[in-house]
Order: C-alpha cells, then structure tokens, then sequence
C-alpha cells in the first residue's frame, strides 16, 4: 500500500512518522511544497524577538532524520496542484518546474492554512509581511536587520499581532496598532479585555482600534499604512488578520467542504472520498460542547489528528471526539487563555448563557508576590452544564485553563466542576482556587 501526504508540518509528518511505527513496511511519501518540514510556528514570534537566534533553532526535526533513520520517501520542493480521485494520483511540480504524478492507495491532505491578506493597493509592497511559515519568520528577521528597521505598523489585534507586538518591542522598535473593528478582544469579556490593553499600553505601544484601512503606500524609504482618518508612518508592515484554510486542492477534486471552507471530515479525519483523509489547519472538526463542526486551527490538534489518520491508514480504527478550542498567549507579562464558550457563542448555539467574573489571587493572601488574576466563567442556566471560561494574569491563569477544559471535554455541569479536587499550596494560589470560587459564584446565577 501506498500513502501519500501533501504536506509536511504538523499534521503531515506526525502522520508519516507514526505510520511507519505502526507498520515499518508501509510506503510513505510526503509532497511539500517548500524546503521546511516539522518545524515550531508557533515559536516563531520568540525567536525574533532574539536578534542573534536562528530561525532555524524552531526545526523539530530535519528533513534528513525522516528520510535516512524513519525511511520516509519526504520531496521538498513537490507542489501538488491536482487531486485525480478517478485515477488515485497526485499530480504537480517539482522546485526545477518538472511535472510529476505519484498514485495513490491511500491519501492525506494536510495543506495547513494561509494568512488572509486584504484585497487592498500596497500589500504587495517590499516591507509589508505574514507571519505563518518558517520562511517568513526568516524574511522578517532579515530584513528587521538589513533595514535597521525602527518602527512597524501591525495590522490586527488577535494572537499572532499580540505576540508580535511583543517581539518587536522585545528588539526595541516602536510599534502601532491598527484594525478596523472598534472592539479589541471581540470574544473576551470588556473588563478582562481592558486588563490586556492596559498591559500592551504600559509598554509604549500605540493602539487604534476602528480604523478603516484603504491601503499601504511608500512613501520614499518609507511605508504608510493608509486609514480613513489617519495615516500611520513606518518601515515594516505585519499582516495579520487571521488565516483561511488551504482547501483548494480538495475542492478542485470535488470534495466536501465545511465552516469556513475547511475540508469536511469524520470523527475518523475521513473525507467525503473513502481513500482520502484530511488533518491540522485545512480541516474541521467537531466542538465538543456544541457538537457542531467548527474550524479551530491549533496545533495540539494538528499533531493528534496526524496521529489518528496514520493509525487508521494502518488499521486500528482510531476516532477523536473533537475540541474545546483551548488556546493560552503570552502578552508582554500577561497570560491570556480560554476554553469553550464565549457569551455570544453560548447564545449563538442555543444555549441560555449566563456568566460569572470575578478577581482574585494568583497566591494565598499573605504570600509574597501575588498578582490578580480574572476569570470569567460561562454556564447554560437550562442545564447546569459548564460552557467555558477565560483567565488573564500576570501568573497562574495559562495552567488553569486545562482544569475548566478537561470539564468541558466531560459535559460537566457548573456543580460537578466546583466539587473537583483541585490543589493548594500558598505559592501558587489560595484555599479557595479562583476556578472554584467563579465556579461558586456561577451556581448562584443559574
């Protein structure tokens, strides 16, 4: 049998590796399209804040260790561009622009996702970037350094955009923000939000929030990030205002499509072809409190669903329930981390939120050092049941988060959550953990 995966980050190579664990004698071809394979994106913002880092120090394992100690047949350079379900092949170019077509008896599409770049004048100009693969992490370093660059415009206020605000400040550039839509956190609650934006101001970052962007333009060596009522001078541009799934290629080849254009697909990573699966930031899956499908691009994911395609492929029939869409960011000295259910996503999907936020402290009171640390907790007043629940602060929130996280994946309700054993000790929180005292404070409203 032959197996072949196009793709070669997450997903892809976790599915190639464990495939040959689980049967030394399979076939695996992986097709990507660059010369990078298994590598940390999400590093990526860390290691340029580090001006004599190596982009290259994020590579989890080079491409020579699959071929030579896993025997992976793994071709960098190998774009594929057609999907031929009638035949089972594959069919592309190499880096030299040579054809290929490579059959198929079992097939993995693990495509990943690309930034959203707006259909605006001047994104294509020198200086304006993304921040998704290996490469532009490189080209980001490069040219910070061999443009002496001093101030950036970052366009977006989400995770990367954050984490990237940090990194540039990290090396001393100036930095401003800028999006169109009026709120920051849209999915967060208003008081932890402002807890965030304070945190981001304190460290001389300019923010402007409700801005219509028209366009970027040069302006002799320098940039201008172009709004509706203001014009913001730098040399580099970030973009990001979220990615979309690389979903072309399977819809080229007529298959089912889901939220957001994602390649739909089973508990089993199948799709609507018996012989092809699909895995990480291309596909969907299920939300585990809704039920619904839902596309959470993240890289637990990608790495498990890997996991579940390799051993089905191999024959142990393997399903995965889905997520709760856990996700922790680092803020300059904020955590920032959530689970589940927003208010308005509660609503969205028939429930009857209501919510919970309170502060406490990260330690107990008369331990040195303790900061305040914010929750707020969702629950269904129909039910009972826990719906999901955010944290920020300066300790403690981005481990906390897995508690309420575990709950959700087990359909507890408010009551359960608040009766589990949690640990104590003053270093690192009070008697009464702040999970359990929101918990507490939510019974009260149900």
């Amino acid at each position: 049998m032959q197996f072949v995966i196009i793709g070669g980050d997450a997903a892809g190579m976790s599915a190639a590796s464990r495939a040959k664990r689980n049967l030394p004698g399979l076939d695996v071809i992986v097709l990507e399209q660059t010369s990078d394979v298994s590598y940390s994106a999400c590093g990526m913002p860390y290691n340029i804040a580090v001006p004599n880092s190596a982009i290259e120090d994020l590579v989890v394992r080079h491409a020579h260790v699959f071929r030579e100690k896993q025997g992976i047949d793994l071709r960098t350079g190998h774009r594929v561009e057609i999907i031929d379900r009638a035949g089972k092949t594959v069919m592309g170019k190499d880096a030299e622009g040579r054809e290929f077509i490579i059959p198929y008896d079992k097939l993995l599409i693990a495509t990943g996702a690309s930034p959203r770049i707006p259909d605006l004048p001047g994104f294509d100009l020198e200086g304006v970037m993304t921040l998704k693969r290996l490469k532009d992490g490189r080209k980001i370093k490069d040219f910070i350094r061999s443009h002496n660059v001093k101030k950036a415009v970052i366009i977006g206020m989400g995770y990367i955009a954050l984490e990237m605000c940090e990194a540039l400040r990290a090396r001393d550039i100036n930095v401003d923000l800028v999006k169109p839509r009026s709120e920051f956190i849209p999915w967060m609650n208003p008081d932890m939000a402002s807890m965030i934006r304070e945190e981001v101001e304190k460290n001389d970052v300019n923010m402007y929030p409700g801005h219509e962007i028209r366009g970027i333009e040069r302006r002799n060596n320098a940039l201008e990030v172009v709004c509706s009522d203001l014009r913001l001078e730098c040399r580099m541009v970030i973009v990001a205002v979220g990615v979309k799934p690389n979903s072309e290629l399977a819809e080229g080849a007529g298959l089912v499509l889901g939220p957001s254009n994602t390649v739909a697909v089973g508990k089993d990573l199948g799709t609507s072809d018996g012989d092809i699966y699909a895995a990480g930031d291309c596909a969907d899956t299920f939300h585990v409190v809704t039920g619904q499908k839902a596309w959470i691009p993240l890289a637990l994911r990608a790495n498990r669903a890997g996991w579940a395609v390799a051993d089905n492929v191999t024959g142990k029939n393997v399903e995965l329930e889905g997520v709760a869409g856990t996700s922790v960011f680092k803020v300059f000295d904020m955590q920032v981390a959530r689970t589940g259910l927003s208010m308005a996503e509660a609503a969205k999907y028939g429930f009857e939120p209501v919510e919970v936020v309170i502060k406490s402290r990260s330690r107990a009171h008369a331990h040195p050092g303790s900061s305040t640390i914010a929750v707020q907790m969702v629950g269904d007043k129909k039910t009972g049941r826990l719906l999901g629940c955010q944290l920020v602060g300066k300790e403690g929130a981005a481990h906390r988060i897995n508690a309420p996280a575990v709950a959700l994946h087990q359909k507890m309700t408010v009551e359960d959550f608040s009766y589990c054993d949690l640990a104590y000790a003053p270093p690192f929180g009070p008697t009464w953990d702040p999970m359990l005292t929101s918990a507490n404070q939510l019974i009260k409203q149900m």
